[in-house]
């Protein structure tokens, strides 16, 4: 009986596919860095930011800080093409958002009144 001379082993077929994960997950990174993560995201899963804004109105709330809760402006990204600022007094208290749903709880005598 003649054996066939095994020089070595092949690569399996999991070592295949965690080469090719790993080169997708390469390629993501650095398209990433290079074109901005601003660009990809929206592939990604990064076009809704309502629970992170509700979160942090919430906070600046509890923690009566009125300049986070009634001045800076944040970037809002509800899901649509549209990508607006607003202050979270302003997501609370306006009739334009509040009737979109976003669900932000105002915070009465925080902010100032506008004169």
């Amino acid at each position: 009986m003649i054996e066939k001379n095994k020089k070595g082993q092949g690569m399996s077929i999991s070592t295949i596919i965690l080469l090719i994960l790993g080169l997708v997950i390469l390629v993501i990174l650095i398209l990433g860095f290079v074109i901005g993560w601003d660009k990809i995201a929206p592939w990604i899963g990064g076009s809704n930011n309502i629970d992170t804004l509700k979160n942090s109105c919430g906070t600046a709330c509890s923690t009566n800080s009125q300049f986070d809760f009634c001045s800076v402006k944040r970037d809002v990204k509800d899901g649509t093409n549209a990508k607006f600022q607003a202050t979270c007094n302003d997501l609370a208290t306006r009739a334009t958002y509040t009737a979109r749903g976003y669900g932000i709880t105002p915070c009465p005598d925080l902010c100032p009144a506008a004169a």
